[in-house]
């Protein structure tokens, strides 16, 4: 059995699940989910509490039973709590700021780079170099935290670029110079 798709989890009081055969929607304060599972599993719901259960003992229930239980319970938290992701801009010149509902990055290239959040999905900038994505799916707040460092990944000799809040960059030696 499988140690996470195990766990129960536990829905708070304002937020409210529906089931419906392989669907599955959450609704909090926060807005509102949905996702179809795969047909391996089901979810069962029992009070206050939901357990995801393999139909069956195959190679693919076993495979997806902890997978399907992680996304239902970040269904749950990001409905009445929410995510967000830090990310921080280091280097001379390096700034970003919100348009609108746009996010506007000044790092080093000829033009700004605008980014436009998806449905769901809010931008904050404090400081003009910690940006905040912030949002209700756990997935597309990753994803576009990753797309905004990849415009500008940090680099290894100086250290430039955008990174995570409290991501680790190694660092190279540079050129040993003359004997």
């Amino acid at each position: 059995m499988s140690r996470i798709g195990k766990r129960p989890i536990s829905v708070p009081p304002k937020v409210t699940v529906t089931i419906s055969g392989q669907d599955v929607a959450v609704k909090g304060p926060k807005g509102e989910l949905s996702r179809t599972l795969p047909p391996e599993v089901e979810v069962a719901q029992e009070g206050q509490t939901l357990t995801v259960n393999r139909r069956n003992e195959s190679r693919a229930a076993r495979q997806r039973h902890g997978l399907c239980r992680t996304l239902v319970a970040n269904m749950v938290e990001g409905v009445s709590q929410g995510f967000q992701r830090r990310l921080e801009i280091q280097g001379v010149g390096y700034r970003a700021q919100v348009q609108g509902r746009n996010l506007t990055l000044s790092i080093g290239y000829s033009h700004p780079v605008q980014i436009a959040p998806p449905e769901g999905i809010q931008f904050a900038v404090e400081n003009n170099t910690n940006i905040l994505v912030s949002g209700i799916d756990k997935e597309m707040v990753g994803n576009i935290a990753a797309r905004i460092r990849a415009v500008r990944p940090p680099e290894p000799y100086k250290g430039k670029g955008i990174r995570y809040t409290g991501e680790a960059v190694r660092r190279k030696q540079g050129k040993a110079g003359k004997k």
